[in-house]
């Protein structure tokens, strides 16, 4: 840390200097080192009152600020940082007021964890702490409460070193008060060993120390890695990074919990895979001198570890092609929802699987649909995924041969029937109407199930001919396609697949429009509240699981490409 005494706050008590660092009376940065012998208890205090913000991301926020935001976990971390979790207690307004809501209409929240709306969900994990024991005497209006903010971040920092630098920043409220309050802390939950008396002459040992920076508790192995990363912040903030800012703007407003991914974190990978020894093997790529042929049995059998295993170049080439990724959950509009966006590091290959006409026709699917999934395909995809599977498969493996071998035993032609029957795009789709006993005696034909297809039927007819007699009796009456104006309808059920043939208005429900994106060129879709609450009635012999259930509304998944970042949401809503 800079030993440059920042400028005092101004008459309005805002400090204009940046980063305000608590210092002792030395001048020092305030730090704490345990006593080795006591680190596991200790570094369990401190991770058991950040896992109150943890565990605290999926419940009430009543007893803060309903409009603040403040300062966030990465304005405390290093602008080299290469990978980071947040957790964020005091999102917006709308959030805490959507949380509560939403959480409140499940009969088992409230039963389950006693939390009332103007509880602090801090002070409840405290007492279970002092209840089981390992932090007697521990007293949060005293001890916790006057000092711990709302929000954490676990992160891994490149300082320079040959590993990252693991660290943990937690807010604190008062920096003064959280000096005394950690000290008292790590003596009540370290079996009465105090940090101020500790040695830390050493502050490079492997026994938990931390640093009081500004607003933030950062925590380190030891004092000596906490303060490192104080020192690299000052120099240049993950808030500040330029990609940190671009891959959690790709990701969507802020939530509970944020997620980050640095490009650098690729290369990381890349190198941390290749220099370990049988890496190779946990990726399907042993080396040859890895296995041996039994002489009695004719078997491979794998000897012991050789060291030489090679970590596929295709995995290899992909953390070498990453550019980052972020991901946040949050709540909004009475449902929870987790939206990621990461680099196109599959290039090409993803392209080919993100067509619009899949979409289009789940859009089209009756508006009574259960559950249905859509995707669309690009020209010459099939292609793309044979080269693709040659590139990845194992030394030594001939995809031609393996494609060869596909085609004598099925009499298809490879990849173009594969292509033809795909179509531009494909839409599953099932329908309500679903009777478990009438399927169990009826058979196949009794369940509304139907997959639509975006190609000329004719075309796709002659490819199914191809393998009916290899399907079996059994299965060839459901290889029969019924066209649809530019499309291929197959069914198990007449009825069912026949409403296929025509336009339906799924896409235009509320049930489908709340969870799925706009810009979708691929989704899952499943609509709980449909065919008379399907889920519930499963479950209407547990009333007390069906009471749970019922609230629930339904679940999309959507993925498209927009440039060269990939973007999936999943939300989850609720009646």
């Amino acid at each position: 840390m800079s030993n440059t005494t920042p400028p005092g706050p101004d008459s309005s008590g805002h400090n204009p200097g940046g980063p305000e660092f608590l210092e002792s009376s030395a001048g020092s940065p305030v730090a704490r080192e345990a006593h080795a012998g006591d680190n596991r208890k200790r570094l369990l205090a401190v991770g058991g009152l950040v896992g109150v913000l943890a565990v605290g991301g999926g419940a009430v926020w009543a007893a803060t600020s309903f409009l603040a935001t403040g300062s966030q976990p990465a304005e405390a971390l290093p602008a080299s940082t290469l990978g980071y979790v947040s957790i964020d207690l005091d999102p917006s307004g709308g959030q805490k007021i959507e949380a509560i809501k939403t959480l409140r209409k499940f009969p088992a929240f409230k039963e389950q964890t006693g939390l009332d709306t103007d509880d602090d969900l801090r002070e409840k994990i405290v007492e279970e702490i002092v209840k089981s024991g390992e932090c007697e005497g521990l007293d949060y209006a005293k001890d916790v409460e006057p000092w711990l903010g709302s929000r954490a971040a676990m992160a891994a920092a490149d300082l320079g070193g040959d590993t990252p630098t693991a660290v943990m920043v937690v807010q604190v409220t008062d920096a003064g008060k959280a000096e005394d309050g950690v000290d008292n802390l790590l003596q009540v939950c370290g079996a009465g060993a105090s940090a101020e008396g500790s040695d830390s002459s050493d502050s490079s040992g492997d026994t938990g120390g931390y640093v009081i920076s500004g607003d933030w508790l950062v925590v380190g192995k030891n004092e000596a890695e906490a303060q490192k990363v104080v020192d690299a912040t000052e120099k240049g903030s993950l808030a500040d990074d330029a990609d940190f800012q671009k891959w959690t703007g790709e990701a969507g407003d802020s939530g509970i919990m944020s997620m980050y991914a640095a490009p650098e974190a690729g290369d990381f990978m890349s190198r941390y895979l290749t220099d370990m020894p049988g890496m190779g093997s946990m990726f399907g790529m042993p080396s040859a001198d890895g296995f041996e042929i039994d002489p009695e049995t004719g078997e491979f059998v794998e000897n012991a570890p050789s060291g030489t295993e090679s970590v596929p170049p295709e995995l290899t080439e992909m953390l070498e092609q990453f550019d980052g990724a972020a991901a946040t959950v949050r709540f909004d509009d009475g449902g929870l929802e987790f939206e990621a966006a990461y680099s196109n590091y599959q290039g090409e290959l993803t392209k080919d699987f993100l067509g619009d006409a899949g979409v289009e026709m789940v859009q089209g699917l009756p508006d009574d649909t259960v559950a249905a999934f859509g995707l669309g395909f690009g020209e010459g995809w099939a292609q793309s995924l044979i080269d693709y599977m040659a590139k990845s498969s194992p030394e030594g493996t001939d995809v031609d041969d393996l494609i060869a071998q596909a085609e004598e035993e099925t009499g298809l032609a490879l990849p173009e029937d594969l292509e033809t029957l795909m179509g531009e795009g494909m839409a599953i789709g099932l329908g309500s109407g679903i009777d478990p006993d009438a399927i169990v005696n009826g058979g196949p034909s009794e369940l509304p199930l139907g997959i639509k297809i975006k190609g000329d039927a004719a075309e796709i007819q002659a490819v199914l001919d191809k393998v009916k007699d290899l399907a079996g009796p059994d299965v060839a009456p459901y290889l029969e396609v019924t066209e649809a104006d530019g499309y291929a309808v197959l069914g198990t059920n007449d009825a069912y697949k026949e409403s296929l043939t025509s336009t339906g208005s799924l896409g235009d429900t509320d049930a489908y429009t709340k969870v799925i994106e706009g810009d979708a060129q691929s989704v899952m879709f499943l609509n709980f509240d449909a065919d008379d609450d399907w889920l519930v009635r499963l479950a209407e012999d547990e009333p007390e699981v069906s009471d749970n259930l019922e609230p629930l509304s339904a679940v999309g998944i959507s993925g498209w490409l927009d440039g060269d970042v990939v973007h999936g949401v999943f939300k989850v809503t609720t009646d």
